[in-house]
């Protein structure tokens, strides 16, 4: 991934956050509480760390980890939002079933009340496959700057209508780049965290991550761009420099 991609990527986050900068040491990234972001989006440490044969990516926040969803939007696709817990990464797209270089891979835990976008999972087990969006669940996705969500917006990237991307077996059939992988999570008290087989991002591969909570939002337009981020909270490092690293975080 080249730089520039980050700094681009860094200055389009910063300029929608309500957080200033914040310190961060070894063994992950470590915050300060701060009373300027609601305590539910509050990172005060972002790690990542081995358990056997997964990956953990882990957010601890200021407190009700996982308590605030979006309001629905009726029903309506169009407008509707989308919370999230996100660690932005080093890797490169190609390495999570896309084609290569298409921007910053991040690991997302998402809940949305009015659309759901995990069409092979049950996670409200309650026989139907289309009704589980307002379940938080997890999410790769591929971030690219474009200014038609805001001045220095981002978005997920779109897929462009007649384009036959490379898209990973569990692509949902959105025009993103997005996968919806299935993997478990948890949330307790105020930790958040998703596990990742080692196998799905090519062990030992190494990479350096951040912490990020956000909210986007479905165009009303419904395409290119389809899902912007409409609101920073927090950015664990500050300054999206993507200061952890794996595995060095793996060996506190």
């Amino acid at each position: 991934m080249k730089k520039p991609m980050f700094r681009l990527i860094a200055t389009a986050l910063l300029a929608i956050s309500s957080n200033a900068a914040l310190a961060h040491g070894p063994g992950g990234i470590h915050a300060q509480p701060s009373k300027a972001v609601q305590a539910e989006f509050d990172l005060v440490h972002t790690r990542v760390f081995r358990d056997k044969t997964h990956l953990v990516f882990e957010q601890v926040v200021s407190a009700g980890a996982g308590a605030k969803k979006p309001l629905s939007n009726g029903g309506n696709f169009a407008g509707a939002e989308v919370q999230s817990y996100v660690w932005p990464t080093s890797l490169d797209s190609s390495v999570i079933g896309f084609d290569g270089k298409k921007g910053i891979v991040a690991l997302a835990l998402t809940a949305h009340p009015d659309f759901d976008d995990t069409p092979l999972y049950d996670e409200n087990n309650d026989g139907s496959l289309t009704n589980d969006g307002d379940e938080w669940h997890a999410h790769w996705v591929v971030l690219v700057s474009d200014e038609q969500c805001g001045p220095k917006g981002l978005k997920v990237r779109d897929i462009p209508k007649g384009e036959t991307p490379k898209v990973p077996k569990t692509w949902p059939g959105a025009p993103l780049y997005l996968d919806s992988p299935g993997y478990d999570y948890q949330l307790e008290k105020n930790t958040v965290s998703i596990r990742v087989p080692l196998k799905d991002i090519g062990f030992p591969s190494d990479f350096n991550y951040d912490g990020v909570t956000a909210a986007l939002k479905v165009n009303a337009n419904l395409h290119n761009p389809l899902l912007c981020v409409a609101t920073v909270h927090d950015i664990a490092s500050g300054d999206l420099s993507l200061p952890a690293k794996w595995p060095e975080a793996a060996k506190q």
